[in-house]
């Protein structure tokens, strides 16, 4: 009896267009092996479901069978041609499974023979089925990119917006529910002091839901949709932003206040305080990093710090700190700071005296910055211009014109910044110093990210000697560590 391997492959739209599915090849191949006194020992599937990575590991499992078992096998089944492979590489693999290890190639529905005119009528078919992938591809991608340039997303809508058709089109509209949703999170991170797990608490206090299955937002979810531009409008196709026909959601003055408080810093999930390269080992100048370990007894989670060649260097000191101790260390630094209440007053009077010699300079800012604004909108004039006339492609002026249009709203900002009262520096800095006063507290109300942005302010480096953190701290506050009375003073 021979034996056969079998590939069946089938996506859902060929199975439309051409009206043959898995259970049509499967019911041929065996119907053939069977009128040749054989069987189908190995049956391999690609169902209309896989990815195309999925697709590329059954394909290699079948050439990694076929060369495992050729001894006892007598060749590889498929429906056609095209149903073996859908480029030209992966045929050439099926060839030398013929050549080397002696399986024949055999198509059940499209029969050759096995000699030279036979080989060159299957690799005209597999040239065929190649042109034809690599043709659908760039026809898939000419119309994506025809359908983003007219304004319309490709794919799924952003959260805040829903799929619809209309006149047989796939559009997107406003979700009226998940709009003010999204609305609500630019606004309260905008506007009100909340980190994002404030943000996210906030949300459930107000009972506003992510997904009926997941009420409450992910935090990976909420800094997702506070980058995504497409609530200015935009649309994004290939790393690029394209104007959309949808309607926004966000003012551009919100979401350029959010993207400077978000500060550009990438979201990163389960963060240690301590570790990501903060403090270095006073022993050996390595990096300190953490762990976290879960008490069976109690289930009860601790986080605890140690440097990386903690049991990798010969005579390395076998110190593991928990996080409450830095934790001890670093309130200790803040409480340290803290001055008494008569202090203010007299630092707010010399506060503003400085920024009166400031106001002259915000007058030069702002005009510098309005200039660097009317060059910039000659030059998305310029640009249109060009595109119109067809000398630049459209990947180049989307580019382009999304570097402009963030040029021009960074330099208006820095207009509206010069434009304001520059006492409103004396306040910043008043501000500053009502921090390093209330450190303590907002430490232990803080989350990882809260925390983190603290130690950045207040120390400019950190190494663990043994069981003690040793730092270097910023100014102004190493002058507020010392006191009112320094070495600097000048006896007032």
């Amino acid at each position: 009896m021979k034996r056969y391997v079998a590939l069946a492959r089938v996506s859902s739209r060929e199975q439309e267009r051409e009206g043959f599915s898995l259970a049509v090849q499967e019911d041929a191949l065996k119907r053939y092996a069977a009128s040749t006194d054989g069987e189908i020992v190995r049956l391999f599937r690609i169902a209309e479901t896989a990815s195309k990575r999925d697709e590329r590991k059954t394909f290699k499992e079948l050439i990694a069978f076929a060369k495992k078992n050729a001894e006892q096998l007598d060749a590889l089944l498929f429906y056609k041609v095209d149903r073996a492979v859908r480029n030209l590489f992966d045929y050439v693999e099926l060839e030398r499974l013929e050549s080397e290890h002696g399986l024949a190639f055999v198509s059940v529905s499209q029969p050759t023979d096995n000699n030279p005119a036979g080989r060159m009528m299957r690799r005209t078919l597999a040239n065929m089925a190649s042109f034809y992938t690599e043709q659908q591809s760039v026809d898939v991608r000419e119309g994506h990119q025809r359908r983003v340039q007219e304004g319309w997303f490709v794919g799924a809508a952003p959260y805040g917006y829903r799929n619809v058709r209309k006149d047989g089109r796939g559009v997107i509209e406003v979700d009226p529910s998940r709009a003010e949703t999204v609305r609500r999170i630019f606004h309260l991170y905008a506007y009100e002091p909340l980190t994002i797990d404030q943000l996210i608490a906030r949300l459930a206090d107000e009972v506003l839901t992510y997904r009926p299955s997941s009420p409450r937002f992910p935090r990976s979810s909420v800094y997702a949709i506070l980058r995504d531009r497409c609530y200015l409008g935009e649309v994004e196709y290939g790393g690029q932003w394209y104007p959309g026909k949808h309607k926004p959601l966000v003012d551009r003055a919100t979401w350029d206040r959010v993207q400077v408080l978000l500060g550009g810093k990438t979201y990163r999930s389960h963060e240690l305080t301590y570790a990501g390269g903060l403090i270095r080992c006073g022993h050996c100048g390595n990096l300190i990093t953490g762990e976290q370990v879960v008490k069976p007894s109690t289930g009860k989670q601790y986080v605890y710090y140690r440097c990386t060649m903690y049991k990798l260097a010969p005579g390395h000191p076998q110190i593991r700190l928990n996080e409450a101790k830095l934790d001890e260390q670093v309130l200790a630094v803040f409480r340290s700071i803290k001055q008494p209440d008569t202090v203010r007053d007299w630092f707010s009077n010399a506060l503003r005296e400085w920024s009166k010699r400031e106001r002259a300079e915000a007058s030069t800012q702002s005009d510098v910055s309005q200039r660097e604004i009317t060059l910039l909108q000659q030059q998305q004039d310029r640009l249109l211009n060009l595109r119109l006339l067809d000398e630049v492609d459209a990947d180049t002026f989307a580019r382009k014109s999304t570097e402009l249009r963030d040029k021009i709203a960074a330099a208006s900002l820095r207009v509206e910044a010069a434009n304001r009262d520059r006492g409103e520096q004396a306040e910043l800095a008043i501000r500053v110093f009502e921090l390093s006063q209330a450190l303590v507290e907002k430490w232990l109300s803080a989350d990882y990210a809260a925390k983190r942005q603290l130690l950045e302010i207040v120390f400019s480096n950190f190494t663990l000697d043994g069981a003690t953190l040793c730092y270097e701290v910023n100014k102004p506050f190493d002058v507020l560590i010392e006191g009112l009375i320094s070495s600097q003073t000048r006896g007032d």
